[in-house]
């Protein structure tokens, strides 16, 4: 068997053991990598890892002995699989890893929305408990989950068990309607109609040309004033400038969002300008339990020996 070498661009993206493969090869790792230093460390790879680190056509010409890219993470738009595929390198990601953390995510962030835990932190912080005549005040809407309306984007499996959790709590779930594929045993409900009767609208869908920008202002003028928006799944899906303007303006009650369309956001955000309770943003973390890593790490090593032996897995080209 020909010695493969394995370059890790970002291997700080992944706070987990990753152990080393099962057969003869070599391995270097980096912390981070820029964009301009991917050709450079890659140069006699054959397999190179990465989890953001874009590989795009300009990069990928210039590395004739790479011949696997295996993707730390699911989504991989960071990767040009056209030219991937014209060219025969093989794409694996991950599957199937984030399948409890990323739907507790979004529950917490349902939750505490719901609930308006975070405004009436605010104002116990600031006072407000002490200054009032009974032992409680309801300066804040409280709307239960039991008998709420969940709609969900997206019946992979994440979506999946967003719904297996909605339903504990009592929920009905509708799953809105849109292209292949599509899950066996789903009902499908228009999205407009998803949009239009949720109390609750979960994003469960990669970032694609047809699905980027799937939530503008007139989405949001369609939903609820009362409901709330949740995205734990890719920055892009949502215009966050059209979000930005549904929340100064009460379009909707709230948004959860574990996603940006730029990350880290070096160049600023306009979801950051927003310092209001009703909106909570946390720094891509929805996957990251100790758990969901571990098991990340696992797969991401179990998809290059797969390739290396003839038996790829996890193919996305």
């Amino acid at each position: 068997m020909t010695q493969q070498h394995i370059v890790f661009l970002d291997r700080a993206a992944l706070k987990a053991q990753v152990r080393r493969p099962a057969f003869e090869h070599s391995w270097r790792e980096y912390p981070l990598s820029a964009a301009s230093e991917v050709v450079e460390r890659l140069q006699g790879a054959t397999v190179a890892i990465t989890n953001k680190v874009p590989l795009r056509a300009e990069a990928l010409v210039r590395l004739p002995d790479l011949r696997m890219i295996a993707v730390a993470a699911t989504g991989y738009d960071v990767i040009d699989v056209g030219f991937c595929k014209a060219h025969g390198i093989a794409v694996a990601n991950i599957r199937n890893y984030a399948v409890h953390t990323v739907p507790e995510h979004a529950f917490a962030l349902i939750t505490a929305l719901r609930r308006n835990l975070l405004a009436y932190r605010r104002d116990v912080e600031q006072g407000r408990w002490q200054q009032v005549d009974q032992f409680c005040f309801f300066d804040h809407p409280i709307r239960d989950l039991y008998g709420a309306t969940l709609g969900i984007v997206g019946e992979g499996v994440l979506g999946q068990a967003t719904a297996h959790i909605a339903r504990g709590f009592g929920m009905q779930v509708l799953f809105a309607d849109h292209g292949p594929p599509k899950a066996a045993g789903v009902a499908f409900t228009p999205f407009e109609e998803v949009l239009a009767r949720s109390d609750v609208i979960s994003l469960h869908v990669p970032l694609t040309a047809a699905t980027r920008n799937l939530i503008g202002l007139g989405q949001l003028r369609q939903m609820k004033r009362t409901a709330i928006l949740i995205n734990t799944a890719r920055g892009g899906l949502v215009d966050e400038h059209a979000l930005v303007q549904a929340l100064r303006e009460g379009l909707i009650a709230g948004a959860g969002f574990d996603v940006l369309t730029e990350e880290p956001p070096r160049h600023g955000n306009p979801l950051l300008e927003l310092h209001q309770p009703n909106f909570i943003l946390t720094p891509h973390v929805a996957w990251a339990s100790d758990g969901a890593m571990q098991f990340l790490a696992d797969q991401l090593i179990d998809n290059i020996e797969a390739f290396v032996r003839g038996e790829p897995q996890n193919l996305v080209t």
